[in-house]
């Protein structure tokens, strides 16, 4: 199953020329969820994966700068005469924008149903969970995590040879979980199944401080996608903001032991580079995507998640 991740917004909460507001769209074999909309979110799309129709839509907190693309994206789905319905979840108080955004985006001919998530009110998909979990920011928000349901274990031909079990129908059986003969009577599943696999795992956090609940949601994932606001020499200002500093992002990645850390929310004062030895002083593993760069991120027996720069317009 392919799963990668699209970032069409890297930016803090002013869009620049290089950088627009938050968006990042997970693609995970046909689904498509995007995590926060800024504004110009749709035109990024056209820009790159082309104007798809997302299956969800997760809100992280009611700031202006994660959600003012919403408007635009509903309305141009409509005039897309857009079949499909929509789902859109977020913290408390999302219906309440809702009433407001309705005023710009009239009825959409297609179903928009909102969710108010609280944290551990799971989202359960074919294949995966989306988990809120509680960041720190200014306001209610929630980070979000991603993580696939566990895969079976390899299955042993050999061992199962050995116990007298025919090579056919029984061995799919077994990988079923159901026990079958053998020479010397049943044989079970775990007799000759490894243990199983875990899925992978995406961790977006939106705007937060660190805390510890991220660094909890994100144990062992494949990607951290955390707010990294301000450098190091702005700590206080990241503490009376609610952001992170990407010497703090590094931090819960490095605590947190993910694959790979990307940056994000980075301030448009602050040159790149300066940010990524502060922060892979503290973690090696740290990227700081621009806009429509892309990690894939394989089964973690084919290898590490990549980072593929300008991947979503090739």
């Amino acid at each position: 199953m392919d799963l990668d991740v699209v970032f069409l917004g890297t930016g803090g909460s002013v869009p620049s020329a290089r950088r627009n507001t938050a968006s990042v769209l997970v693609r995970r074999g046909g689904d498509r969820i995007l995590f926060d909309c800024g504004e110009g979110t749709q035109r990024q799309m056209q820009r790159s994966t082309g104007l798809i129709p997302v299956d969800s839509i997760f809100i992280t907190h009611l700031h202006a700068d994660h959600y003012l693309g919403l408007p635009g994206l509903l309305k141009s789905y409509d005039m897309q005469d857009r079949p499909e319905p929509l789902d859109i979840f977020g913290p408390p108080g999302l219906v309440d924008l809702f009433s407001s955004i309705a005023r710009i985006v009239g009825r959409p001919s297609y179903e928009v149903t909102l969710h108010e998530l609280n944290r551990g009110e799971l989202v359960e998909r074919d294949g995966y969970v989306i988990e809120p979990f509680d960041a720190d920011h200014r306001i209610v928000a929630n980070g979000y995590a991603l993580y696939e349901d566990a895969r079976p274990g390899r299955f042993d031909p050999e061992a199962a040879q050995a116990l007298g079990v025919e090579p056919g129908p029984a061995y799919g059986a077994l990988q079923r979980g159901e026990a079958v003969p053998g020479r010397d009577g049943e044989v079970r599943p775990e007799q000759v199944m490894e243990a199983d696999r875990p899925g992978r795992k995406i961790v977006v956090t939106g705007d937060t401080r660190p805390c510890e609940e991220t660094r909890i949601a994100a144990h062992g994932a494949e990607l951290l996608v955390h707010d990294a606001t301000f450098s190091a020499a702005e700590r206080e200002r990241a503490e009376l903001t609610g952001h992170s500093t990407v010497v703090e992002a590094a931090e819960i990645a490095a605590e947190a032991e993910v694959a790979m850390l990307a940056l994000v929310h980075v301030s448009s004062r602050h040159f790149i580079p300066d940010v990524l030895e502060e922060a892979r002083a503290v973690f090696s593993g740290t990227v700081a995507p621009r806009d429509f760069d892309v990690v894939e991120i394989p089964l973690p027996e084919r290898g590490s998640p990549r980072l593929l720069e300008n991947g979503a317009r090739t």
